[in-house]
C-alpha cells in the first residue's frame, strides 16, 4: 500500500513525496500545512508498518545523520538500507517498521521539505522478498555502449532473471559493470549471455556464483608468453639463432592445438642448438610486459594473493621474472648448457598442459590455498587443464579453443582488467597506488 498525504482511502494513492527546489518555496510553504497535517502510519488501524522510505537528491554531508535522527524520534527501527551516489545525486532507500501510531510520515517529509530533498515513503509487506540464487555478471568492454549493455540487459530480462544492483567497476583502462542477477537459472543464463556476446565483438561477459567463494580467491596463477608478457620466449631465442620463422610456425600451431606440445617443443629447442646463453641477454633486452602487467600484480600483491608463472617457456626467463617482480614462484622448462651454449634438449619433464593443471595444485597445496580459491590465466591449449582446475579460469587474449573452453575471457590488452573479473573496482587500484 502507498500512503499519500491528503487524499482518502477511497481515492487512488500515489507516493507521499516532498520535492522543492529553491523556486518552489513559495508554493512549498503553502503545502506545508498539509505536511504538517498528513494522517499517520496505522492510524485506524492499530498495528505496525513496515515502510520504504527513499531519498533523492544533491548529495551533501548529514542527509543520512538527519534521517536516522527523525527515524529514531519515531522509534522505528531499521530493517535494510541501501544507497549510492551518482555525480553528486543521492539515492538513498531505508526499510523500517514503525510501532502503531507513530507520526513518522509527517516527520520524514517535513524533514525532507526542511533540507529541500525528495522524500517518497511507501507501505510495503513485513516480511522480505525470498531471495533466489545470486550470480555476478561482469561486463567490460572498451566503450561499453549503450546497445552492447542492452543487449546484455536484454538477455537476462528474456531468461526471467532479475537485476538486484549494477555498479560501475572501471572507466580506465576499459569500462566495467557488475551486475548482480537474481535467478534458479543459472545454465540458461551463461547460455543467453554467452549468445548475446558473440554477437558484440567487443565485450567480455563473466558469470560467477555471488558469495565469499567469489571474493575470497586468493591464488593467481599466469601464463607467460602471451600473458603476463606480449612476447613468446622461445621466438625472442630463436631471432637471436636465426631460425625465427621456422620456430614462429610450430608454436602457433601449438599453442591452437594443432600440433601435441612437448613434440613440437623438442622440435624448437633443437633448433637453438649452439646458441651462447648470452643470447638470452640480448632476448631478455627485447622482452615487453603486457600493458597493466605492473598493475595487477602490485595491486594482487597489496591485496595478499599469492601470485606465480608456471610457463611452456623457460627458467632463464621465468627465474628472472620472478625476480624483477617479486613473484612467489615460477615454474618452467629448464634448456640444457653446456660449455656456454644450449645444448638443444630439455632437461627434465616438460611443461605442457597436464604439467601446468598439476602445478597449480602443488603450489595451492602448499600455501594451504583450496583449488576453488584459485585463479589461473592464460592463453593457448596447453594452458586448457590449468584453467578448467582452477576456481576460475580467464581466457586471456586467447586461441578460440581456450576461449570456448575457459570459465571466462577478456579481450582487451590490458592484463589490470582481469582484476575488474574479481570485483575489484579502479577506484580501489588508485587509492592503493596513492
Amino acid at each position: 500500500m502507498k500512503s499519500s498525504w491528503g487524499r482518502s482511502e477511497a481515492t487512488p494513492r500515489s507516493h507521499s513525496r516532498s520535492t522543492f527546489a529553491d523556486d518552489e518555496r513559495t508554493r512549498g510553504r503553502r503545502n506545508l500545512h498539509s505536511l504538517l497535517n498528513a494522517p499517520l502510519f496505522g492510524s485506524g488501524v492499530g498495528d505496525a508498518q513496515t515502510v520504504l522510505i527513499r531519498i533523492s537528491g544533491p548529495d551533501r554531508a548529514g542527509i543520512n545523520a538527519g534521517l536516522m535522527a527523525v527515524l529514531d524520534v519515531c522509534d522505528a527501527s531499521v530493517q535494510d538500507i541501501e544507497q549510492i551516489v551518482i555525480r553528486g545525486q543521492i539515492l538513498l532507500g531505508v526499510v523500517v517498521d514503525v510501532p502503531a501510531g507513530r507520526d513518522l510520515l509527517r516527520n520524514v517529509l517535513l524533514w525532507g521539505w526542511e533540507e529541500r530533498i525528495e522524500v517518497d515513503v511507501e507501505v510495503v509487506p513485513p516480511t522480505p522478498t525470498p531471495s533466489t540464487p545470486g550470480l555476478v555478471v561482469t561486463v567490460l568492454g572498451p566503450n561499453v555502449t549503450p546497445g552492447e549493455f542492452g543487449a546484455v540487459t536484454r538477455a537476462i530480462a528474456d531468461i526471467g532473471a532479475n537485476i538486484d544492483r549494477i555498479v560501475r567497476l572501471s572507466r580506465y583502462p576499459v569500462m566495467s559493470y557488475e551486475l548482480l542477477v537474481r535467478t534458479s537459472e543459472e545454465q540458461k543464463l551463461r547460455r543467453a549471455l554467452l549468445t548475446a556476446a558473440a554477437a558484440e565483438p567487443d565485450l567480455d561477459v563473466a558469470v560467477q556464483r555471488e558469495g565469499l567463494g567469489r571474493r575470497a580467491k586468493r591464488l593467481v596463477v599466469l601464463d607467460v608468453d602471451s600473458t603476463l608478457i606480449q612476447d613468446e620466449v622461445i621466438e625472442l631465442l630463436a631471432a637471436e639463432a636465426g631460425c625465427l620463422a621456422e620456430v614462429k610456425a610450430m608454436t602457433d600451431a601449438a599453442m591452437a592445438g594443432e600440433l601435441d606440445f612437448e613434440d613440437s617443443l623438442r622440435e624448437r629447442v633443437r633448433l637453438l642448438a649452439g646458441l651462447d646463453v648470452e643470447a638470452v641477454d640480448r632476448a631478455w633486452a627485447n622482452l615487453r610486459y603486457t600493458p597493466g602487467a605492473a598493475t595487477f600484480l602490485r595491486t594482487l600483491r597489496r591485496l595478499g594473493y599469492v601470485v606465480a608463472v608456471v610457463s611452456g617457456g623457460f627458467t632463464v626467463f621465468t627465474d628472472r621474472l620472478r625476480d624483477d617482480l617479486g613473484l612467489d614462484a615460477a615454474f618452467a622448462n629448464q634448456l640444457e648448457i653446456v660449455d656456454g651454449s644450449f645444448t638443444g634438449e630439455v632437461i627434465g619433464d616438460i611443461v605442457d598442459r597436464n604439467r601446468k593443471a598439476a602445478l597449480l595444485r602443488n603450489i595451492a597445496d602448499e600455501v594451504g590455498i583450496p583449488i576453488e580459491q584459485t585463479v589461473a590465466v592464460g592463453d593457448g591449449a596447453n594452458d586448457l587443464a590449468m584453467l578448467e582446475a582452477a576456481g576460475l579460469g580467464v581466457a586471456f587474449n586467447a586461441k578460440p579453443i581456450v576461449t570456448a573452453a575457459a570459465d571466462t575471457s577478456v579481450t582487451v590488452p590490458y592484463l589490470d582488467a582481469v582484476l575488474f573479473m574479481l570485483g575489484i573496482r579502479r577506484e580501489d587500484i588508485e587509492a592503493a597506488d596513492a
